[in-house]
């Protein structure tokens, strides 16, 4: 046993006690968070614009500040951005992270003094959570690595900027600082394939024990470690490896190819962090869910989804949310947002403690006709086809509606990349057909009305998804692919990659 596992067992259970005694009080450790929220900010330009100094309940609070997404908040940002003090939080920004909005362009997500720790402790706690639950320790003790962003900054107008995960980069505490790779001159090349084959030079020979990142730059990370070895697979050539950590998107898709490329089953801890906040992660490799983080300066609002474009949502806190509905998240925080939409959904599989699955993004749907196919519904479709298809691996996939197309009746089409083709494609097809119509009535009243026709699959050829995000500039780090979209901009992407 080394240092940081012996070391690290009796901090994990300290960190396991506080997180049950928070997460036992749902609804006092929220509100702690948002009448220390209110107070703080009373003085700041949005909290003299939305009244904060006569709040004093969660009503008063919601009739004073409405749901806004980054375009509606951004006349305060910029002003932040510009360098003016006090404007959403007491003070500036220590950090804006730069990220890219469908809609908004580059967007930047301020980070305060008081909201930073929410990110580099969440993250820790995550793995501390499973060393305290399973007593397995000796990953701590091996070479790290985190495939992340590039951590070198730049300034704007005296506020430091750069991508969440290269920002979250510094506050790597010291005692992990001399196992993790990969090193910091690697870590700041832009170009994602350069700096893939550099960190294999610096890993290959390394006692790697815990890989973190999204699910499928890690396997691009595998697939070229393979190359270079040959036939062996990766717990050959880190035969220690045995903690995952990942997040941004569900694991499903990529579980079986992941775990054949690895060569075994390893455990793995799911987390939820965003450039808004670190919202959740997977506090138990026995329950399913992710524990929501009460008490990390977010006072978190719930919409249910099928009420969030309307005029007048309704807005639930924490206590009112019910088990399986489907929620728009809103956030409120340290960071100085305030009635913050950061476009996603979720949904709550337990109250004792709080845990929610995410099940998409608000905005990203097909309802061409009104079928309103969510991300979720795509994706357990898929997973529950697959099962049915046990040698079928899946490297990526996404959906898009053609509305018009050349002959037949509009349908859905699956742009997918196969690691493992099916051996029977029709009859994979009309499996995950089948499946999509048990999910979604609405969806299956158009197939049997004859409005749509059942969906098609393009098979695409290997690399297009990688092709398609390097032709966006965005491939590698915390990049993803979405898994469906109510229009072809993606779809006539891939097509002309072909």
């Amino acid at each position: 046993m080394g240092i940081r596992s012996f070391f690290g067992k009796p901090f994990a259970r300290y960190i396991a006690n506080q997180t049950k005694k928070w997460s036992s009080d749902p609804a006092g450790s929220q509100q702690k968070v948002f009448d220390n929220l209110v107070k703080k900010a009373a003085s700041t330009k949005f909290g003299n614009d939305h009244n904060f100094g006569q709040i004093k309940n969660y009503d008063d609070f919601k009739a004073n500040v409405p749901i806004r997404d980054y375009e509606q908040l951004k006349p305060y940002i910029e002003e932040m951005v510009a360098g003016k003090p006090d404007v959403l939080w007491p003070g500036k920004p220590i950090y804006l992270s730069k990220t890219s909005g469908t809609t908004s362009g580059v967007k930047y997500i301020p980070i305060t003094k008081d909201s930073i720790p929410n990110h580099f402790v969440s993250a820790r706690n995550a793995v501390l959570a499973y060393v305290a639950e399973t007593g397995n320790a000796d990953f701590l003790d091996g070479k790290l690595i985190f495939l992340s962003g590039s951590p070198e900054l730049s300034k704007k107008n005296g506020i430091h900027v750069g991508r969440l995960s290269g920002i979250v980069n510094h506050h790597v505490p010291s005692y992990l600082r001399t196992n993790q790779m990969p090193s910091y001159e690697t870590n700041c090349i832009d170009d994602w394939e350069t700096k893939l084959e550099k960190i294999i030079d610096e890993t290959l020979d390394k006692d790697m024990t815990l890989i973190s990142g999204i699910p499928p730059w890690v396997q691009m990370y595998f697939d070229r470690i393979q190359a270079r070895v040959g036939d062996k697979k990766i717990k050959e050539v880190f035969e220690n490896f045995s903690m995952f950590v990942y997040g941004g998107v569900n694991f499903e898709p990529y579980r079986a190819k992941l775990f054949d490329t690895i060569g075994k089953k390893i455990d793995s801890v799911e987390t939820y962090p965003a450039s808004e906040g670190f919202i959740a992660y997977q506090d138990s490799q026995i329950e399913p869910g992710l524990l929501i983080l009460l008490n990390s300066g977010i006072f978190f609002e719930f919409i249910p989804a099928d009420e969030y474009f309307n005029e007048n949502p309704t807005r639930l806190k924490i206590d009112q949310v019910e088990l399986g509905v489907n929620y728009a998240l809103i956030i409120n925080s340290n960071a100085g947002l305030w009635g913050y939409s950061i476009g996603d959904t979720v949904k709550f599989v337990s109250k004792t403690p709080y845990r929610l699955l995410v099940t998409g993004r608000i905005k990203h749907f097909i309802s061409a006709f009104g079928e309103h196919v969510i991300g979720e519904e795509v994706e357990k479709a898929m997973k529950n086809t697959c099962e049915k298809f046990p040698k079928t691996e899946l490297i990526e996939y996404t959906v898009a509606p053609n509305v018009t197309p050349k002959e037949g009746l509009p349908l859905h089409e699956w742009y997918v990349e196969f690691a493992t083709e099916p051996k029977d494609l029709e009859a994979f097809k009309k499996e995950l057909n089948l499946q999509l119509q048990k999910l979604n009535t609405y969806y299956d009243d158009l197939i049997t009305g004859n409005i749509l026709r059942g969906l098609e699959i393009i098979v695409l050829r290997k690399n297009s998804f990688i092709d398609y995000m390097k032709s966006e500039g965005k491939l590698g780090g915390q990049n993803k692919v979405p898994r469906l979209s109510n229009d072809r901009k993606i779809a006539e992407a891939l097509n002309s990659l072909q």
